[in-house]
């Protein structure tokens, strides 16, 4: 059945409305609820220093997740792929840890700097490996990606397992999405490029629309394959080096939320890339909202609280279309 035409208008209406009462709640949620009316100065301190930036700094790498992972299935045809099973993630992750391992301090920007390296050299690493004569091969770099990532995440394990460190522990909380110990310090590099990865998938996004239809029928409306597809993909490394340098690596954000929204707004990039955008933060942030209150004064790292929210609903999904 066709969907009328102001649909996706509404969907993305609602999607922003629910994304603002989450926001609201994700920066009131504590001990108790925020009185904006009658404020003492801790409260404000806290506000400022603690919700605010870790608020953001949710938003932020989920969305970044959710329009990263919208990219990268278009530019493969491949509904599984995401920035973690490219091998970025686990890049950044591989840096990060040693940072941690060797007593670096998260409340320094070193262990961000270490993980933006990481996931910037490995994306650069699966590029290299992704080509041979003809150009970018989507098949060879998505195979690229896994095997890198297969590979970085053994030596992350077997680092891990010869360590007896303190850092340990910390590092376990970074590779689960921790957003405990993030400030503002974080946020100006990472929305930097960000926005830019984000700029770049928009001012490409009829090439990205093309890519899903194949490669001959985007060679038939004009665009070269091999460079639509380098370009998205720097595009989504950005995108996914800052999301994972700012708070730890999140995982499924990015395979989950382009299907959710596909699945209500169709396939146009103009319209999917903006809404993984608001999807993937939202998520996040309700994810990290829920991880900081359920089991409080325990606090649960929001990429594990995102997994078990989005991996049942993305398993309802697959049994609604086999049905």
């Amino acid at each position: 059945m066709k969907r009328k035409n102001g649909y996706p208008v509404l969907v993305a209406a609602s999607l922003c409305l629910a994304s603002l009462c989450i926001i609201v709640i994700s920066v009131a949620s504590g001990p108790r609820l925020l009185n904006p009316f009658s404020m003492d100065i801790e409260t404000c301190r806290m506000l400022l220093a603690i919700r605010l930036p870790r608020t953001a700094v949710a938003l932020l790498m989920g969305g970044a997740l959710g329009a990263s992972g919208a990219i990268l299935q278009g530019i493969f045809r491949n509904p599984l792929a995401d920035p973690y099973i490219l091998g970025i993630s686990s890049g950044a992750s591989l840096a990060a840890s040693f940072g941690l391992l060797f007593g670096i301090s998260l409340l320094t920007l070193s262990v961000p700097i270490l993980a933006f390296i990481g996931a910037i050299a490995t994306g650069a690493a699966v590029v290299v490996l992704g080509h041979d004569r003809k150009g970018l091969q989507p098949e060879r770099l998505l195979l690229a990606g896994v095997g890198v990532g297969f590979f970085l995440s053994a030596v992350l394990m077997l680092v891990m397992t010869v360590s007896v460190d303190d850092g340990l522990k910390r590092a376990i909380l970074w590779m689960s999405g921790d957003l405990s110990m993030v400030d503002w310090g974080l946020v100006p590099v990472g929305l930097l490029f960000i926005l830019t990865g984000f700029a770049i998938a928009l001012i490409r996004r009829k090439g990205l629309n093309a890519l899903t239809l194949g490669d001959d029928i985007a060679h038939s409306l004009g665009f070269n394959p091999t460079k639509e597809r380098f370009i998205l993909f720097i595009a989504a490394s950005l995108m996914t080096a800052a999301a994972v340098s700012m708070g730890g690596v999140v995982g499924f954000v990015g395979l989950v939320v382009p299907h959710v929204v596909r699945r209500h707004v169709g396939s146009d990039a103009s319209v999917v890339l903006p809404l993984s955008v608001v999807a993937g933060g939202t998520l996040l942030c309700f994810a990290d909202a829920i991880g900081r209150t359920v089991a409080a004064p325990l606090e649960l790292p929001a990429g594990i609280i995102a997994a078990l929210i989005g991996s049942p609903y993305f398993i309802y999904l697959l049994g609604q279309k086999k049905a």
